[in-house]
């Protein structure tokens, strides 16, 4: 059994917990987690909570969800390699932002163009979804939610392109994407600038436009260049 929840940061006691199991092999790779309802009673918790604990467990890369499936553990590959990437950029890689940017632009136009011959309603949602939640967080100025719904989008991006060593690279560097979101939301007119080009990406790929995809999310990344270096 799970043990109830009382203090603050919710989920990431959640995710805490469930890491716990994993390590000590009660929960395997294969083993599906209990649906949203019943984590949230077992952990006395909403369930959004347990949602953002689900979503902080898939960008470790310790679970994948399976639409109409549920959710299931993973090997957890993408956690370590980044994990390693992390201590990288703490401990001795230098120029760590401009190096993240030209990763991006090598691996990101390419999986939008992919993406946008791929892409079946679910991941339109999915984007459109995130893009709607920045829309409102850019009006209230809240980089906090505008960083996690870009994450978002990303990775459904990413996911729409159905290839799944794309999903493990994004979710490798998704911690680093993370504080590069953070800096580009503290640069002036960061989060507008990053809306407009996210709205031009999903019109690409809803058209079913790899080429334009492919230019919207160059597009995007010089805007990112400029603003986190």
């Amino acid at each position: 059994m799970y043990l109830p929840i009382q203090n603050e940061r919710l989920y990431e006691q959640i995710v805490s917990q469930i890491e716990s199991r994993i390590v000590a092999g009660d929960l395997k790779v294969g083993d599906q987690l209990p649906s949203e309802r019943e984590l949230a009673e077992q952990f006395a918790v909403s369930r959004i909570v347990v949602r953002e604990a689900v979503k902080a467990l898939r960008q470790k890369g310790l679970v994948e969800i399976l639409p109409g499936r549920g959710t299931f553990i993973t090997n957890g590959t993408s956690g370590a390699v980044r994990y390693s990437l992390n201590m990288l950029m703490k401990f001795g890689a230098t120029n760590g932002a401009s190096n993240l940017v030209e990763v991006r632009e090598i691996l990101e136009p390419e999986i939008a163009a992919r993406a946008a011959t791929r892409i079946t309603e679910e991941f339109i949602a999915a984007m459109q979804e995130a893009v709607n939640i920045m829309e409102v967080a850019t009006a209230s100025n809240n980089a906090d939610a505008f960083v996690e719904a870009d994450l978002d989008f990303h990775l459904a991006l990413a996911e729409a392109a159905q290839n799944p060593i794309i999903l493990i690279l994004i979710n490798s560097i998704i911690d680093l994407l993370r504080e590069q979101r953070k800096r580009i939301g503290n640069a002036s007119g960061g989060l507008i600038r990053g809306q407009h080009h996210h709205k031009i990406i999903l019109d690409a790929v809803i058209k079913r436009d790899p080429d334009a995809a492919r230019q919207a999310m160059q597009n995007h990344l010089q805007q990112v260049r400029e603003d986190s270096i």
